[in-house]
């Protein structure tokens, strides 16, 4: 009966997940290096592509338009792709094993993490559609098309941040976690963010044209300039659904693995 007493009673899931929320949270306002850089790069090449590559691509002046939704989703990648290391980290020094002791569930350290991700990258992505506007983009988008976009930022960055979280899972450091995650950044690149896909080789068309970035990036585009086409949101919403829902899968499976089930 005393027992019964003095045990200790486990704490519930939202009460957890807040408190890992915020250590997250605190975690990246002490990284503030990390946390502008997420914020000056992707600024740094909206500035690059408009007034460098700019002119030689859209000649009229208006690529600034074009090019401002492929630079949010790189901002909200790049953003995302920390999480990777920072899970990394906690499952390489040894505070998993800590909170296994706790009477929590220790698997709240991956979703704090993923839900901290989720607030830097809308704060940074705030910030870079601020720029973007001071330099020119001109969206025509009303309420319903810019909820809309935010609808479909939100659920890209969930996706690949639970994919990064992953990756920080079944990587050995800090370090590899951030090589392997690095990888990921280039899909942009190889989309239709800079250029349309129909200037690209042949070759290299049919891999631009089909792979996830592009159809989330010209639902983005479409809505913002307030002609969104239902294909490219039926694509973009199903790459994102099926990413977000492999990506839980894999964490799921992957920290049983390594950090234990209580």
């Amino acid at each position: 009966m005393n027992a019964n007493k003095h045990a200790v009673k486990p704490v519930s899931f939202a009460v957890t997940n807040a408190v890992f929320i915020g250590r997250s949270l605190r975690h990246s306002l002490r990284n503030m290096e990390s946390l502008m850089m997420a914020v000056m790069l992707p600024v740094m090449l909206m500035l690059l592509f408009t007034y460098v590559f700019g002119g030689a691509i859209a000649p009229g002046g208006d690529y600034v338009n074009y090019v401002v939704p492929g630079i949010i989703l790189l901002c909200a990648g790049f953003g995302s792709s920390s999480t990777a290391v920072d899970v990394a980290t906690d499952m390489s020094n040894g505070i998993i094993d800590r909170f296994r002791t706790m009477p929590i569930r220790s698997i709240s350290v991956v979703t704090g993490h993923v839900a901290a991700s989720l607030v830097r990258n809308l704060l940074a992505t705030c910030i870079v559609i601020g720029v973007a506007l001071l330099v020119g983009f001109r969206p025509s988008a009303g309420l319903a098309e810019w909820l809309g976009a935010l609808g479909v930022i939100i659920l890209f960055i969930l996706a690949f941040t639970w994919l990064f979280a992953a990756i920080g899972l079944v990587t050995g450091s800090p370090s590899a976690a951030s090589g392997y995650g690095f990888a990921l950044l280039f899909l942009p690149y190889l989309s239709s963010a800079f250029v349309p896909t129909s200037t690209m080789p042949s070759w290299l068309q049919g891999f631009a044209g089909h792979q996830p970035i592009t159809p989330v990036i010209e639902t983005i585009r479409g809505l913002l300039a307030g002609s969104a086409d239902a294909g490219y949101a039926w694509q973009a919403a199903a790459w994102c659904a099926a990413i977000l829902a492999l990506s839980v899968l894999w964490c799921a499976i992957s920290f049983r693995r390594r950090g234990g089930r209580r």
